[in-house]
């Protein structure tokens, strides 16, 4: 298309693919949002307590404090700081799970070292002797070393030292530096334990802490990893949107956020035997496609099309075109499972840690990754003749998208646009005098899920194309980039038009959209790295450059993780959903005020509902960093 695509033209789509569910009685996420409305205002404000069986409280006028005599702002504090705990453990999680796959790689087993440079210097960061060494006994030996910033006994995160000088000193007087992982986690739950921890200060201390244990610790081993199993991403190009299923092919869908899956997945859907076998059953081949974190981190690694974010994933079964949506952790809906019982889809469950009802499980492990896939891509292919064809209806909506903005990417792409010296190749200088020049203004890295709180996609894409018609080049990642790709706001050719005429400019000599895709979830870490560098080259430190993070329509744990360690490493950030602390002045004030976490990070959150206010404030915000620093 040669404009973008409105959400109005989404939301259509949508309805056309949930009518389609009515003709078999499918359930979907629209109805259970309003089965489920209104909400429990209590759970709301954060202000009910059942972390012991004397309850659960409930506070109100009438009642101020639990039956252990906590007041509201311990019983909220104590649930923020449990939301952000589930968050690190499970994105740490993650990271741990690539770990393994690292140790289990080998030059001819299912996985190897795609990426030995990263490795290398990964290996001399962390101080492990190099030279001499084969690169499998060097993946291996970087393995266990990052296995142990999960349970070592002492000591704090090897990755922390990336951070600026002045960060790091902040985080070291404040004590915010976060020790191994799974100790921090742990703290966290038995800080939040009945009769423990009850005072403000200290649970959002710690949610700080266990925040950083992620962005800094497992998030960031995710994805540094990650590119040395399967490459570290460069820009390529894909396409987006539902539209991306195709009609006459065994359609795919991988979903969830462990790459180790769904890269193997690709690799067999490549095979000439299984693509042979579905034109044997009638199929033209086979096509991949993803949704959600897993979506992200094939499609820049590999340009397979992405066909929606998390609100999305019911779509895809609702083409009736779906052979098999084949998932690994996070953010999956039981729904899926009687879903595709309404129609011939396969649900295909991998992990122990995801194990959902009506699915076929299919555990998968790093040992037995080929056969595993083997077997999944196989009965995917075989499930084509089952395909109802009345009850094919795949809405014709396609986008293109350029993805695959690593740091690396970034700095690459962007030498010499602002016409910088040889001897800059390789810095984020190009970017930083882009910035104070005035051509742009500044970067939002925007981030998140969807929430049905929010008009789905609404939020990213209005916010989006607010902030580049204001110049403010934007990254992005998870569910906020594939709102962005399904608009077209990743096509660098269309996306450029509704640029003010600095980015406009920007956009022109580098050939990149407005919008840079950073991958998913975990990939967050990502830009906690290009913030640090692009404080290292300035001499700035990170809370005064013109650069905020948002999250619009964040919904799970995860994403109170990610706003906690985005925020502790100096990154003003905006939420368009409260994160249930609304019951609580003191925890708000802790959140939100000049008097609270400010004053050990140099940021903190602002809440707003109103979209459009949202992005007026972080403009604001950017213009006030831009007037402090005179440029």
């Amino acid at each position: 298309m040669d404009r973008l695509i409105t959400v109005e033209e989404l939301e259509a789509a949508t309805n056309s693919l949930l009518e389609n569910g009515k003709k078999v009685g499918a359930d979907s996420w629209q109805q259970r949002v309003k089965n489920q409305t209104p909400h429990c205002g209590f759970g709301e404000a954060g202000t009910c307590c059942r972390i012991c069986s004397m309850g659960p409280c409930r506070i109100t006028p009438k009642a101020p404090r639990g039956i252990c005599g906590c007041d509201v702002h311990g019983i909220v504090g104590r649930n923020y700081l449990k939301f952000t705990a589930g968050g690190a453990a499970a994105h740490s999680d993650h990271g741990r799970e690539i770990m393994h796959v690292l140790h289990q790689t080998s030059a001819d087993g299912n996985y190897q070292v795609k990426d030995p440079e990263k490795l290398i210097r990964i290996a001399k960061e962390w101080n492990i002797e190099t030279e001499g060494k084969d690169i499998y006994e060097l993946a291996h030996e970087v393995a266990v070393a990052g296995l142990m910033e999960y349970g070592k006994p002492f000591g704090y995160q090897n990755f922390l030292n990336r951070a600026p000088e002045h960060t790091q000193k902040l985080w070291e007087e404040a004590g915010l530096r976060p020790e191994a992982i799974d100790r921090e986690v742990s703290r966290s739950l038995h800080m939040t334990h009945m009769g423990c921890s009850s005072m403000p200060e200290a649970l959002i201390h710690q949610a700080l802490r266990v925040g950083l244990s992620d962005g800094w610790g497992g998030s960031m081993m995710g994805t540094e990893f990650s590119d040395v199993l399967f490459g570290t991403p460069k820009p390529v190009d894909t396409t987006a949107n539902i539209g991306v299923m195709e009609k006459d092919m065994v359609n795919i869908i991988v979903h969830g956020h462990d790459p180790s899956l769904s890269e193997m997945i690709v690799h067999y859907a490549n095979d000439p035997e299984m693509i042979a076998l579905a034109k044997s059953v009638g199929a033209k081949g086979i096509n991949i496609a993803g949704v959600c974190c897993t979506a992200n981190e094939v499609a820049m690694r590999h340009g397979i099309p992405m066909a929606g974010n998390f609100l999305s994933q019911e779509n895809v079964v609702l083409t009736g075109a779906c052979e098999a949506i084949v998932v690994d952790v996070q953010c999956i809906f039981p729904a899926l499972g009687p879903l595709s019982k309404c129609f011939h889809t396969k649900f295909v469950t991998t992990s122990p840690i995801a194990r959902i009802p009506d699915s076929e499980f299919v555990q998968f492990s790093a040992e037995t990754a080929g056969e595993n896939a083997k077997a999944i891509v196989k009965m995917a292919v075989e499930n084509f003749v089952n395909r109802k064809t009345e009850l094919v209806n795949i809405p014709d909506q396609k986008t293109n998208a350029r993805v695959g903005y690593s740091v690396e990417a970034i700095v690459k792409v962007l030498d010499g646009v602002a016409n910088s010296q040889v001897d800059t190749y390789g810095t984020t200088k190009p970017l930083l005098e882009c910035v104070t020049s005035g051509v742009l203004r500044g970067a939002v890295a925007m981030v998140g899920c969807n929430n049905p709180k929010i008009r789905p996609d609404y939020a990213h894409i209005e916010l989006m194309k607010k902030l580049i018609a204001n110049d403010i080049i934007i990254i992005v990642s998870g569910c906020s980039a594939q709102a962005a790709a399904k608009a077209g706001l990743l096509d660098p050719v269309v996306a450029k038009e509704y640029c003010g005429a600095g980015l406009k400019r920007v956009c022109e000599l580098a050939n990149i959209p407005p919008v840079l895709h950073m991958g998913s979830c975990v990939d967050i870490s990502r830009m906690l790295i290009l913030a640090s560098e692009l404080s290292k080259d300035s001499g700035i430190p990170i809370a005064q450059l013109p650069v905020v993070g948002c999250a619009p329509e964040w919904m799970s744990e995860k994403a109170v993780s990610i706003g906690n360690y985005v925020v502790a490493t100096g990154l003003d950030t905006f939420l368009g959903v409260d994160p249930y602390v609304r019951g609580s002045s003191e925890i708000c004030e802790w959140l939100t005020g000049e008097t609270g976490i400010k004053k050990w990070v140099e940021a903190n959150f602002t809440v707003e509902t109103d979209i459009e206010k949202l992005g007026d404030k972080m403009i604001e915000c950017i213009e006030s960093k831009r007037a402090a620093l005179g440029i």
